[in-house]
């Protein structure tokens, strides 16, 4: 269990990558989602989510290629799937439900208007704003707040100016929360 904590931070620590059509790192947006979090004095569980809710951008061969081809490479499917086996299912829900929670959020305008156009791109390839049956359904799984919250933090963690904390500071949440 303790190798997956090492590949965490290797793969934070030596991703160069940014952000599909953002100015900062994929590891860099992932770490300022989980500053969000705690400014929020959110649970550690939404901490650790918020940390890792990315991660499958990190397992997808070439993200901004599929962007480019105009592909939706469902990073949030792939990274929940890799991390079930590590990390509990109050974790790995929200991380599987942050688009999902982000097509529920974009029916509000206020909402739309705070999108990048880097994840208006995206919100189209993940199927727009939710319908009414879409919404009653996503409103029925059990960690759809979460993915709320977690969604809202993603949204502000774009920021080149903010100078994000170390992946190595999170270790022993990480540690705290395996399985």
């Amino acid at each position: 269990m303790q190798n997956i904590i090492e590949e965490i931070i290797f793969n934070f620590s030596n991703n160069k990558s940014l952000y599909i059509g953002e100015n900062v790192t994929i590891a860099d947006h992932m770490l300022q989602t989980a500053m969000l979090a705690e400014r929020n004095k959110s649970s550690d569980n939404l901490i650790c989510a918020s940390l890792l809710h990315d991660y499958g951008h990190f397992l997808v061969e070439d993200p901004d290629k599929l962007v480019d081809q105009k592909i939706d490479g469902e990073h949030e499917s792939v990274g929940a799937n890799y991390l079930r086996k590590f990390f509990p299912e109050n974790i790995i829900e929200p991380i599987l439900l942050h688009v999902e929670a982000k097509r529920f959020l974009a029916r509000d305008h206020t909402y739309f208007k705070l999108l990048s156009e880097a994840s208006i791109i995206s919100l189209k390839l993940q199927g727009g704003p939710m319908n009414d049956d879409e919404i009653k359904q996503f409103k029925s799984k059990p960690y759809y707040q979460e993915a709320i919250n977690l969604r809202r933090f993603d949204e502000g963690a774009k920021n080149p100016k903010v100078r994000s904390k170390k992946i190595e500071e999170y270790k022993e949440l990480l540690i705290s929360k395996l399985k």
